[in-house]
């Protein structure tokens, strides 16, 4: 049994401590920005004050914040985790957030004797209940094998990419083929809907040859069925690919796909949409065609 602290009990946070608590392990928080479920407590959840008193008590620090700045904020800012921490103890961030600042935070780590792997996952909400997200990781081989056997209780792919800043620098490359899929799923949809054929049927048929996707297979439905409670929320995603934007402008890499997909959730969220599911993209796409892929009332009837 390890002891394991969690900061971050949101969408994708709650889940994950579920499956460690459920893994025999002593899992301590804190609320972050929000509170912990009732399950969690019930099964054992222990709830501190802040996040120093969360290191304070833990071997593994596991951090999973929305961006940049509240990770630094829960690692360095007053009462936070490195004020708790102990020479030999493990950092793992598991948020998405900046490659370049992640190098910077385990240096700081690493100098007060600890070890910190950048931990970032894919999967969405749906991965994390399932415990099959796929973990992509930053750091050395030592601090990777011992947090191996927690990872492995919360996802399925699980590997060590390079060293800390790559696991991040994976993420960012993993939201620009997500947002570019949604992208081409959601045009498939609008365009077959509006020549009139039944956008479910086109994507049942579509499920059986090349273009098959998990994007296909999950958000497409949400699209058909307008399900776009989060999941992920296009705020996030919009994060994740200005960090990719900025990137490829220190590198001089274009991006021209990558902007795309951001103008289209930067139209969602000027309509009210910055806390839809990053499926919702598609509703820029219907926007500009006048045609929804299907009505809100008789969704769901056809997508079954």
């Amino acid at each position: 049994m390890a002891k394991i602290g969690f900061i971050g009990l949101g969408i994708m946070g709650a889940p994950m401590v579920g499956h460690l608590l459920d893994g025999g392990h002593e899992v301590t928080s804190t609320v972050h920005r929000t509170p912990a479920p009732d399950e969690l407590t019930g099964k054992g959840l222990k709830l501190v004050d802040s996040a120093k008193a969360v290191a304070e008590a833990s071997d593994i620090i596991i951090t999973m914040v929305p961006d940049t700045p509240q990770v630094e904020a829960v690692l360095f800012g007053e009462n936070g985790v490195a004020e708790g921490l102990s020479k030999g103890k493990l950092v793992i961030d598991m948020s998405s957030i900046s490659p370049i600042e992640t190098k910077v935070f385990a240096q700081k780590i690493n100098e007060a004797g600890c070890d910190y792997l950048d931990a970032p996952v894919s999967g969405g909400e749906v991965g994390a209940k399932s415990a099959s997200l796929t973990i992509m990781v930053g750091g050395t081989e030592a601090a990777f094998e011992k947090a191996k056997p927690i990872f492995e209780l919360m996802g399925k792919n699980i590997t060590l990419v390079g060293p800390n800043g790559v696991g991040q620098t994976t993420k960012v490359a993993n939201q620009i083929v997500v947002a570019l899929t949604i992208e081409a799923v959601g045009e498939a949809l609008v365009f077959a809907s509006k020549a009139g054929a039944d956008p479910a049927k086109v994507r049942q048929a579509l499920m059986g040859g090349l273009a098959t996707s998990r994007i296909l297979e999950i958000h497409g439905e949400r699209m058909i069925k307008r399900t776009f409670d989060p999941g992920f929320r296009i705020e996030l995603h919009q994060k994740d690919l200005n960090l990719a934007l900025q990137g490829a402008k220190a590198l001089g890499v274009s991006l021209p796909n990558t902007a795309t997909a951001q103008e289209l959730f930067n139209a969602c969220a000027a309509n009210g949409g910055s806390a839809w599911d990053h499926s919702a993209m598609v509703k820029a796409l219907e926007l500009m065609a006048a045609h929804p892929v299907a009505k809100d009332s008789a969704a769901s009837a056809a997508a079954e």
